[in-house]
């Protein structure tokens, strides 16, 4: 499966039955226990991002690029918080709902943008580049290519998610092979962290904060990057 076909399952995906199933699970209706152990998962991840930004104490007015951004839920608080934020998402469908919600708080998310684009396409320089739970939709080719990417754009900081390779994540996943359901994405792959690291030193990011998510059906490493060489910080979720 090459990179436009993986791009393509994705995109159609997520602008149909993916899209509705994912529009439930990222916002507060009701859902099934799966998904909302997953939706617990996810806001997670968004909470401790919250967090790292907000402890620098440098938000209002900082220029944030959302890779893969799509209903919102990291671009809208940010730039709740000051942040001026530039949303994308390879789902036209995910970019519309996103602004339905932006523009569900009036006066509170004016400094937000949204465009329904591919994440290798996107341009522009920004301090800090944000891309969370998009790397399991590709394999690890994939997944270095939009690393490389995203750093090009990044003037001071990375930060990304994705699913750890460990054993017992990939047992895990061998048994929900073998039980397909409606709750599940098209594909999910897995990385290993030191491989995503050497990309990011690659590129002359120094990893410096990292936490982990960890539900029952919910895994995502999470790694902030800066330029050149910073002092690790201690993480309470590592």
């Amino acid at each position: 499966m090459n990179a436009a076909d993986d791009k393509t399952i994705v995109r159609e995906y997520f602008n149909s039955t993916g899209f509705d199933r994912w529009r439930r699970i990222y916002g507060d209706g009701t859902v099934n226990k799966v998904q909302l152990d997953i939706r617990t998962g996810h806001q997670q991840t968004v909470d401790t991002v919250l967090k790292w930004l907000q402890t620098d104490g440098n938000l209002p007015g900082l220029l944030v690029c959302d890779a893969g951004c799509g209903v919102g839920s990291l671009s809208i608080p940010l730039a709740e918080a000051g942040a001026i934020v530039y949303g994308s998402d390879i789902s036209e469908k995910m970019v519309e709902e996103a602004f339905k919600r932006a523009n569900s708080v009036p006066g509170k998310a004016n400094n937000v943008s949204f465009i329904t684009q591919d994440l290798e396409a996107l341009s522009g320089k920004y301090h800090t580049v944000i891309c969370l739970d998009v790397l399991i939709h590709y394999p690890q080719d994939e997944a270095a290519a939009m690393i490389n990417h995203l750093c090009s754009l990044a003037q001071s900081r990375v930060i990304i998610s994705f699913a750890p390779k460990t054993l017992g994540l990939t047992i895990l996943k061998k048994i929900g092979e073998f039980f397909p359901g409606p709750s599940k994405a098209t594909r999910a792959y897995q990385h290993q962290e030191s491989d995503i690291i050497n990309i990011l030193e690659s590129n002359g990011f120094t990893v410096r904060r990292q936490a982990m998510t960890s539900t029952s059906f919910y895994y995502s490493r999470l790694l902030e990057a800066v330029r050149g060489r910073s002092q690790p910080q201690a993480s309470p979720q590592d």
